[in-house]
């Protein structure tokens, strides 16, 4: 097979699996990554589909990506905008149709499940290196533009930023307790702890195989 169409392939594989685990994530109601807890938050006040509007808070962050530095943009960039924010919405109303009234424990799985998938789907999706996704590419363009913040820090704030929005528009929407626990729960720090060493070993074991001459983390 040609290598960029495999490279395609594994973006668009790698979304949709983003997609699905986000959804279970949202299903779970147990807490997820930072930039879904201020989607959460958006959905909570404005009142269209979230696959809508994952697509408009995607395409403001991509012109800041494309006025500050394009060479982060890419093919994997557009699948990741138009389609996931779909995908999410079609998991997490699947996971409520066949598993309504889950109990703790089951949502639980759901959740530990959702982590693995996100964490393959991430491996695959960085592996192809096809361009990063609009959030991403914030942290990565402030990093590079200045030498004061490093990485790691500038992805730091961009996250707690994103959390504490998140919230604060949860709060503002009326949102109870539990609705907020969905979005910013235990989901939200194990993913912080073991994305990194997970994805790894998804880079050594299935994506590095997919794509031998790729350099992976």
């Amino acid at each position: 097979m040609n290598r960029l169409v495999k490279r395609i392939l594994m973006s668009v594989f790698g979304v949709a699996l983003c997609g699905i685990s986000v959804g279970m994530f949202k299903f779970a109601a147990l807490g997820v990554d930072p930039f879904q807890s201020l989607m959460s938050g958006l959905d909570a006040v404005i009142p269209i589909r979230f696959g809508t509007l994952y697509v408009i808070v995607n395409a403001v962050l991509l012109l800041f990506a494309l006025i500050f530095d394009r060479k982060k943009i890419g093919i994997a960039t557009f699948i990741n905008l138009f389609l996931l924010g779909y995908i999410v919405e079609f998991s997490q109303g699947m996971c409520e149709m066949l598993m309504p009234d889950a109990p703790l424990w089951l949502r639980i799985v759901i959740l530990l499940i959702a982590i693995v998938i996100l964490c393959l789907s991430s491996s695959l999706y960085f592996t192809a290196d096809l361009g990063v996704s609009t959030y991403d590419a914030v942290s990565l363009i402030w990093s590079q533009r200045q030498s004061k913040i490093k990485f790691a820090f500038c992805r730091v704030i961009c996250d707690f930023v994103c959390v504490a929005a998140g919230v604060a528009l949860l709060l503002f929407s009326g949102q109870g307790f539990e609705q907020i626990f969905g979005s910013v729960g235990i989901g939200t720090i194990i993913t912080a702890f073991f994305m990194g060493p997970l994805i790894s070993f998804f880079n050594k074991h299935i994506s590095q195989k997919l794509l031998p001459d790729a350099v992976s983390e």
